[in-house]
């Protein structure tokens, strides 16, 4: 009598489904907390954004263009970042590193493109000290650029092992994680360019 072949699901990459299940859950709960907090800072924007106390306002500030090109970029980044997802499922190695090399590439850029912004506005004299909205807006970028430098780091923590071990299911739920941080964080830049600056340029 022959033995049913058993078919490894794509969803549960390691032998042990219970784990991946339990790790992408906990890793979601852990990005609904995430979202709390940047959504108390988009409060405190809101409530802060009229709050110039005769300083420059947003659209005097802010650079619709540039903040496009940084949305961009981002965008490219959970692309990339999904791609290299789905490659680790495949367990294609080299594309997953390709493609999360891809991501950090375009996250240290995006670091570079958002940095510049911040020194022009320390240039001219405009610091977070200087208004309730500045303050209010330093505080949010500056939260979203450490979850970005963190990301940073991340990738090049998980794809050492990568490297010299190759990909097996406990790479598979590190790098599913990884991934949906990407995406979130291009999720929490897509609401930052609307709030702070699509209708800041009003």
């Amino acid at each position: 009598m022959n033995k049913p072949i058993t078919v490894e699901h794509e969803r549960f990459p390691d032998s042990h489904h219970g784990v991946y299940s339990k790790t992408v859950l906990g890793f979601w709960i852990y990005l609904l907390t995430d979202f709390v907090l940047f959504g108390t800072l988009f409060a405190s924007y809101a409530v802060l954004r009229h709050g110039t106390f005769g300083g420059p306002a947003a659209h005097e500030l802010f650079d619709l263009r540039d903040a496009l090109d940084r949305t961009l970029v981002l965008i490219l980044c959970s692309l990339t970042a999904g791609l290299a997802g789905a490659s680790a499922h495949r367990r294609h190695k080299l594309r997953t590193l390709c493609f999360f090399g891809a991501t950090f590439l375009l996250g240290l850029l995006f670091m570079v493109m958002q940095f510049e912004e911040f020194q022009k506005l320390f240039a001219s004299g405009n610091g977070w000290q200087r208004s309730g909205f500045l303050s209010a807006y330093f505080t949010l970028l500056g939260t979203f650029m450490i979850h970005v430098v963190f990301g940073l780091l991340w990738i090049l923590v998980l794809l050492i092992p990568v490297c010299f071990n190759g990909i097996n299911g406990v790479e598979i739920r590190r790098l599913t994680c990884l991934r949906m941080f990407w995406q979130f964080l291009s999720i929490i830049w897509i609401f930052i360019f609307t709030f702070v600056y699509l209708l800041g340029d009003k």
